[in-house]
């Protein structure tokens, strides 16, 4: 495990920051992420923030299916159905510990955003994002949001829409 101080976590945070800036330039939508002085690390965190309810918030979450980095960018009120993305993916989903997260994605997890990453990887957006205009996303920081719709979100990634949701009561 490798201890950063939190000035060298900022610094790594500034530059996923503008990595995704970057990144998100080249597509001439004029989409720009919102930084906030509160956290942003959590749907509920990140809902409160932006000011909308917990579902438009889109999390992305990483997993290793055969060895191989998946990510999943779902709505902040579901859950992912295990059985549903083993079908879809062909293999065993796991869950990634927050330090393999940031290896796969060059971004902290509360942070994950799923393009501008440090190599392709499969990438699926769940349709229950459709319920809502626009989501936000993380945009590579604890502390940011990027109000997208889910067309453009589709195009910036490659990634495949489908149903991966799992409603939860309450």
């Amino acid at each position: 495990m490798v201890i950063v101080s939190s000035e060298e976590q900022a610094q790594q945070s500034e530059s996923a920051y503008e990595r995704v800036c970057r990144y998100l330039d080249a597509f001439q939508l004029g989409l720009k992420p919102m930084l906030f002085d509160v956290s942003t690390s959590s749907s509920l965190l990140a809902a409160q923030a932006v000011g909308v309810e917990v579902g438009a918030i889109a999390k992305t979450i990483c997993f290793q299916i055969k060895e191989e980095p998946v990510l999943v960018v779902t709505s902040g009120d579901v859950r992912v159905n295990i059985k549903k993305l083993k079908a879809v993916a062909g293999g065993k989903p796991k869950f990634v510990d927050p330090d393999r997260a940031m290896q796969y994605t060059g971004y902290p997890v509360g942070g994950v955003c799923p393009f501008a990453l440090p190599s392709p990887m499969r990438i699926y957006i769940d349709e229950s994002l459709r319920r809502f205009p626009v989501v936000y996303i993380a945009a590579g920081t604890a502390n940011s949001a990027l109000p997208i719709t889910v067309d453009q979100l589709a195009a910036i990634t490659g990634g495949e829409e489908v149903d991966l949701a799992e409603y939860v009561e309450g």
